[in-house]
C-alpha cells in the first residue's frame, strides 16, 4: 500500500504525473472547465470541499515554484490563503486565467463558492 495522506486515488494518480513547469489549478465550483486537462472533481455541495482545504493538502504534497491568481482576487481572502502557504502569487486578469486553463495538467474542482477562488500552481522540482 502506498503511504500518502491523499486518499483520493484519481487525485493522487494525476498529481504523480506532474513534473517541473506543469500546472495544477484549484478551481471554485463556478469556474468553466475546458476540455483537455484532467479534472478531479472534489465538489460535494457548495462549500465542501473548500478552496482552503484543497490548497492545504496540495501545498504539503507538491513542490510549487509560484502561483497565479486573478487580479480580481488581489487583497482578498484567496490571496491571503496563498501567502500563508508561502505562495506569493502573481496576478493576471480573470479572463487571462481562464484562457490558461486548457494548458493545465490537472484541474481540481472544489465546492468553494467565494468569487475568484481559483489558483494556478506552477510545479517545481525537489532538487
Amino acid at each position: 500500500m502506498l503511504k500518502s495522506e491523499i486518499l483520493n486515488a484519481p487525485l493522487l494518480a494525476a498529481l504523480a504525473t506532474c513534473g517541473h513547469t506543469d500546472t495544477v489549478v484549484i478551481a471554485d465550483c463556478g469556474l468553466p472547465l475546458p476540455h483537455g486537462p484532467q479534472v478531479i472533481d472534489l465538489a460535494l455541495v457548495q462549500g465542501v470541499l473548500s478552496f482552503e482545504q484543497v490548497l492545504d493538502v496540495l501545498a504539503r504534497n507538491l513542490v510549487i515554484e509560484n502561483s497565479t491568481l486573478a487580479s480580481e482576487a488581489e487583497n482578498g481572502p484567496v490571496q491571503e490563503l496563498c501567502r500563508t502557504k508561502g505562495l506569493d502569487p502573481q496576478f493576471i486578469s480573470h479572463e487571462e486565467l481562464k484562457a490558461q486553463l486548457p494548458q493545465a495538467k490537472v484541474i481540481v474542482r472544489t465546492g468553494e463558492a467565494t468569487p475568484y477562488a481559483n489558483v494556478i500552481l506552477h510545479c517545481g522540482v525537489a532538487f
